[in-house]
């Protein structure tokens, strides 16, 4: 009896060890599926997800950009993309084969591809249309398709080197990298069910939409951008320069209003063009200012009460310093001689603003130089900006000082002289300049702003005024008078200086000719500036070629600003007497002609001048082409015979005038400038032959029609 109560008591031990077992397993059971079912849930699903499921991305479309007046400059179109998943693919051979020659891949390369071990990969993206059909027509297991966009531009070139483009996903240049992050948008995807093997369930993917990115909004004006590169174009043609440059800018609020350089290129098709064509070289280049940095010089004096418009002056050519001879452009000629400060300015005389330098000092005119702009970015929008070069205070000599006090022996952007220039615009204020003037996220509404914002005060608003005063003169009766318009007050100044070579050293012969300038006067819309730079054929002279360029870009723009001319113009036209050239070189003719507002058009590569039309003595209107013939176009050993002459970039007047002058007849093709001609320039052609010339305007197309 005992024997059996122990028994049941050992029994019910162990039964209640066992339940205590139980419940304990069954407690921890209990938690750990707690703990599954709400911890870890979203993991666990996700997993899931991950493994049920395959996803596509689906690109997200750029933002847009637009002029200041709505007008697309960069927009993308949807395309379509082939993708394969492998594990739904049962013969990768075959379906390489048959890809290969539509798509126009390696057959190796493409089987390299879809036999990843990944749920997709990409074949070949944003294909074209027609290669989309075929393939959708061949039916492939595995190849299916995403949507993509790809960039593109509408105006092709124009603004191109501003615009940038776009690689495979991303910006690459201009303002397209610069505006990456708002341009760019948020990537969305394709999402489907697959069975155990990696194969599509069919009927339940669902799409998940990308975001598009943001839209800007340019300071750029089309039709001013346009009207820029047209006249570029067109100097292109008549200079044969190694590049042309022009900017464009509001000088009261720093907005840019056009900016280019050619050559350019297409950013629809980057890869086929020099990568030099890429940057913006008004933005990122630096040149030697030449005569156009004498406007800071000429301020700063101004502004220090050291310029007296009536002092006397004399110059004879060239002005030793530190043991170095500073020559004028006048030293072949003996100099300016006797003139006065403002006569100075007008004739653009180095050794009267050597003067101004040394009167200035040099720690007060590189403080005015800084306090200008120069030496720093000025923080535009745009990648790769350049700073320039100007001496530091313990080097500046009394050469440095005389040298810059006239623009040589430094560097600047176009964009620090276009600023500076801006700053005596606008009544002396230096403007940062901008590119973008809104943000606007994928629903139009405005996200980010822009407003103009004063720098510092450079001048004061009197001196401004004074310098843009000796500017107009400049215009109307200095060495920019081949910028003069009839009736609008325009300040300008030219500029011509050397170009320099590896090492600094000058190189003869070559030389960037520029002009910048601003109008209207008395409330300044625009202001422009030009540089040609190594110009081939033309004379050498800023006053020669880029005043010129200068006013035929900015009557166009005044007149589709639907600005008016300030004054009244008079009844009768401004007229000169022509000089007589014949005996002259070319560069004594050009100086002859630079301050008489007289255009000379070169037929011939050097020499004497040996004839001219009109003939010397003739009263021609100011901007009247002088046709200048040079001795070498005749070959002395074999009478009647002679060099072709080069005629691209001439009127079809002025072709018709030098091969009749020539003793040949043309045949004209087309209208506008000329483009080509059958006889190649140098060619040697005997009088009478028949030349076929081929006229064209350098863009077929315009915003303004």
């Amino acid at each position: 009896m005992v024997r059996d109560t122990a028994s049941n008591l050992h029994i019910r031990k162990r039964l209640l060890w066992l339940f205590c077992a139980a419940t304990f397993f069954m407690l921890a059971l209990i938690v750990r599926l707690g703990w599954i079912q709400f911890a870890l849930a979203g993991d666990l699903q996700q997993k899931a997800w991950e493994q049920w499921n395959r996803s596509i991305p689906a690109r997200s479309s750029r933002g847009n950009i637009y002029d200041r007046k709505g007008c697309l400059l960069a927009g993308s179109a949807t395309v379509e993309t082939v993708v394969a998943i492998p594990p739904q693919i049962d013969d990768p051979s075959y379906t390489a084969r048959i890809l290969a020659p539509v798509l126009e891949m390696d057959e190796e390369r493409i089987l390299e591809l879809i036999t990843q071990e990944r749920a997709a990969v990409y074949v070949k993206r944003k294909i074209e249309e027609e290669e989309a059909r075929e393939i959708r027509l061949l039916n492939l297991p595995g190849i299916t398709f995403t949507q993509e966009t790809k960039r593109f531009y509408p105006n092709e070139t124009l603004l191109s080197q501003g615009l940038g483009f776009v690689g495979m996903d991303q910006g690459w240049g201009g303002l397209e990298i610069f505006y990456e992050e708002q341009l760019k948008g948020r990537d969305g995807s394709i999402v489907f069910p697959t069975d155990n093997r990696g194969r599509e369930i069919p009927g339940v993917r669902r799409f998940i939409p990308p975001k598009e990115g943001m839209d800007l909004i340019l300071t750029i004006d089309e039709t001013i951008q346009f009207i820029v590169e047209r006249e570029l174009s067109k100097a292109m043609v008549e200079y044969a320069p190694e590049r042309v440059l022009a900017l464009a800018v509001n000088p009261k609020t720093g907005e840019i209003l056009a900016a280019s350089s050619k050559p350019d290129f297409n950013p629809n098709s980057y890869n086929n063009y020099d990568k030099d064509y890429w940057r913006l070289f008004p933005v990122t280049d630096t040149f030697e200012p030449g005569s156009t940095f004498k406007l800071i010089t000429l301020s700063a004096a101004i502004e220090e009460n050291l310029y007296r418009e009536e002092e006397s002056f004399f110059c004879s050519g060239a002005v030793t310093i530190a043991g170095h001879t500073v020559r004028c452009w006048t030293s072949d000629r003996g100099g300016h001689g006797a003139i006065n400060f403002l006569e100075a300015v007008l004739g653009s005389c180095n050794p009267a603003f050597m003067a101004l330098g040394e009167r200035l000092g040099a720690e007060k005119l590189f403080d005015y130089i800084r306090a200008f702009g120069f030496g720093v970015r000025s923080g535009l929008d745009y990648p790769g900006e350049g700073t320039g070069l100007i001496f530091r205070p313990e080097d500046v000599g009394p050469l440095e000082l005389a040298t810059t006090s006239f623009g040589q022996g430094i560097s600047v952007t176009p964009l620090q002289q276009v600023m500076a220039v801006s700053a005596i615009a606008n009544g002396g204020n230096l403007m940062q300049p901008y590119l973008v003037k809104e943000i606007r996220d994928p629903e139009g509404e405005v996200t980010e702003q822009r407003s103009p914002k004063v720098v510092r005060q450079v001048i004061s608003e009197k001196t401004a005024h004074r310098v843009a005063s000796i500017m107009e003169k400049v215009v109307k009766e200095g060495s920019g008078v081949n910028a003069y318009m009839e009736g609008y007050r325009i300040a300008g100044k030219t500029g011509t200086a050397q170009k320099v070579g590896s090492g600094g050293v000058y190189l003869g012969g070559e030389y960037i000719l520029s002009f910048i300038g601003f109008a209207p006067i008395d409330d300044p819309e625009i202001l422009l500036y030009i540089a040609v730079d190594g110009a081939k054929k033309g004379p050498q002279w800023g006053s020669q070629v880029s005043a010129p360029l200068f006013r035929n870009i900015m009557q166009d723009v005044l007149s589709y600003l639907e600005i008016p001319p300030s004054e009244i113009p008079e009844e009768e036209i401004r007229e000169v007497q022509v000089p007589e050239l014949k005996g002259l070189s070319v560069n004594e003719a050009a100086a002859l002609l630079d301050t008489q507002g007289l255009l000379m058009k070169l037929v011939g590569q050097d020499g004497v001048i040996t004839d001219q039309t009109p003939k010397a003595g003739v009263s021609v209107p100011i901007q009247t082409g002088i046709i200048v013939y040079l001795d070498d176009i005749w070959n002395d050993e074999e009478d009647g015979q002679l060099s072709m002459p080069d005629l691209q970039g001439m009127t079809m007047k002025e072709a018709g005038e030098i091969l009749g002058q020539l003793g040949l007849k043309m045949d004209p093709v087309g209208s506008g400038i000329v483009t080509s001609q059958d006889v190649p320039a140098g060619t040697q052609t005997q009088q009478g032959t028949v030349v076929k010339v081929h006229f064209s305007s350098p863009l077929n197309s315009s915003p303004l029609n």
